[in-house]
């Protein structure tokens, strides 16, 4: 019996904590659809007949098929449909940018407002782990094995294919517990890290084994692990390495990297009494950068109690490169914009620590080689900014590490590892890689894609190779 349509042309509201109330927890901020929501969100899909969703989606999930079955009140069905091509489906549905994907393609988004596609797959993914019991089936053995680099979105997504696919998977993770950026970079308010660790049980209930506290290029490097029996080994370490805008008063103390920042309160719960890594209890904190990581730090700033937290960018509130979301979010939560705005130097006290900065003011002249409008200094707009603490937040770089102990491993004037820009391989036989060690930083999604490319290909070569 068909579903009737729902054809209202906005999307049911995100129930959300109390901006007042929010900020002063850690707890997640969007509060997930209800039952009745999800299903009345998911009669406005029209089940297009090109789906230009899932062709939008990194990892083409089938869209309008796990939608279809949520309005008919099939859960556990939805859920199945999602899980064919997501490994993390819990943590898609709340970080993934679905605005700029999935969404920005939504036929409804035409004459109104897309369909919840992200809201729709959380609820999926949140109601099948509240719900069931069943534990996932055990692959085949097909007797061959890989080594996987990083246990973050990508290698999460590649080892999740590949166990699948019968073969038996190793992560070697370098800090001592598995997640990567979800656990240490982003917030428990904006991904709690227990669903981050049900979606990782799920993968090692298939026969994913990880690894922790294996730093390789260290411990092992990549020719150790092919002389373990691997037939291949994909890369997906990352890209941790901050980077500064070396200006003077960097080195003072009080100016973090955004990942140690965020690490030291994801992973380290510097938030709690007795942290065993504290953070400084800052009055005044700047946050140079406007992406994701930025918005992040900042709305972790405001929970830590400072006072006024700035988010300094040189461009203006258009260019902001973060989730709309999520500047509506840290906007709610008192986070300042000071846009058109570049530090140009941190000034200390006789003790190092910072006690201000220095900034001058912006104007957008013509688009750069990026297309958007190139920041330009106004002259004579020079002043001080009153923090006491600093956080830059202007991008990463892979480490050097894996590359530096890979003979035959090319990499890019960055850093990056060269890939074929297909399936991940390198110009290493048998090493490929993927997400943030070929891209640079980019979106938890971006990641998982070229991982589930990534294992595709292995799974061709190891074939190719014995046949």
């Amino acid at each position: 019996m068909p579903v009737s349509k729902n054809m209202d042309p906005k999307k049911c509201p995100m129930p959300v904590q109390d901006p007042e109330v929010r900020r002063n927890n850690f707890n997640e901020v969007a509060l997930g659809y209800t039952y009745e929501m999800a299903v009345n969100e998911a009669k406005r899909c029209l089940n297009c007949k090109n789906k230009p969703c899932r062709s939008a989606c990194p990892v083409s999930i089938d869209i309008p098929a796990f939608i279809e079955k949520v309005a008919a009140e099939d859960m556990e069905g939805a859920y199945q449909i999602i899980s064919q091509s997501s490994s993390l489906p819990a943590v898609c549905g709340r970080v993934c940018p679905q605005e700029t994907q999935c969404e920005g393609k939504c036929v409804r988004g035409i004459k109104g407002e897309s369909v919840g596609i992200g809201r729709l797959e959380r609820f999926v993914a949140d109601y099948h782990r509240e719900h069931c019991t069943e534990t996932p089936k055990m692959p085949v053995q097909n007797g061959h094995k890989v080594a996987v680099i990083g246990a973050g979105p990508s290698g999460l997504t590649a080892a999740g294919d590949l166990a699948k696919l019968g073969y038996k998977v190793t992560i070697y993770e370098a800090l001592h517990l598995a997640g990567g950026v979800l656990v240490y970079g982003i917030p428990e308010f904006r991904l709690p890290k227990v669903i981050v660790q049900k979606e990782i049980d799920n993968l090692k209930s298939i026969g994913v084994d990880i690894e922790t506290n294996m730093v390789i290029g260290k411990v092992l490097t990549v020719d150790e692990l092919f002389e373990m029996g691997n037939d291949a080994v994909y890369i997906a370490s990352g890209a941790g390495l901050p980077r500064f805008m070396n200006i003077p008063g960097e080195s003072l103390k009080g100016v973090y990297s955004a990942n140690e920042y965020l690490t030291r309160i994801n992973l380290m719960k510097a938030y709690k009494d007795h942290a065993k890594t504290p953070l400084k209890h800052s009055k005044n904190v700047a946050v140079v950068g406007g992406g994701n990581v930025a918005m992040d730090a900042a709305r972790c700033a405001k929970r830590m109690g400072a006072e006024n937290v700035y988010i300094v960018y040189r461009r203006g509130m258009a260019e902001l490169p973060a989730r709309k979301e999520e500047v509506e979010h840290a906007e709610e939560e008192g986070i300042i914009f000071k846009t058109l705005t570049n530090p140009v130097e941190v000034l200390g006290d006789e003790d190092g620590f910072v006690k201000g900065m220095k900034c001058v003011e912006m104007e957008l002249g013509e688009p750069d080689a990026s297309g958007r409008r190139r920041p330009i200094v106004k002259e004579g707009s020079e002043f001080v900014l009153d923090v006491d603490t600093m956080i830059m937040s202007i991008g990463t770089s892979p480490n050097p590490l894996i590359r530096s102990t890979t003979p035959g491993l090319d990499t890019n004037s960055h850093g990056c590892i060269i890939t074929n820009g297909e399936d991940g391989l390198t110009t290493r036989e048998g090493v490929y890689a993927g997400g943030d060690a070929v891209t640079g930083a980019a979106t938890v999604i971006l990641a998982m894609g070229a991982g589930k490319a990534a294992a595709k290909a292995i799974d061709e070569y190891i074939k190719n190779k014995n046949s």
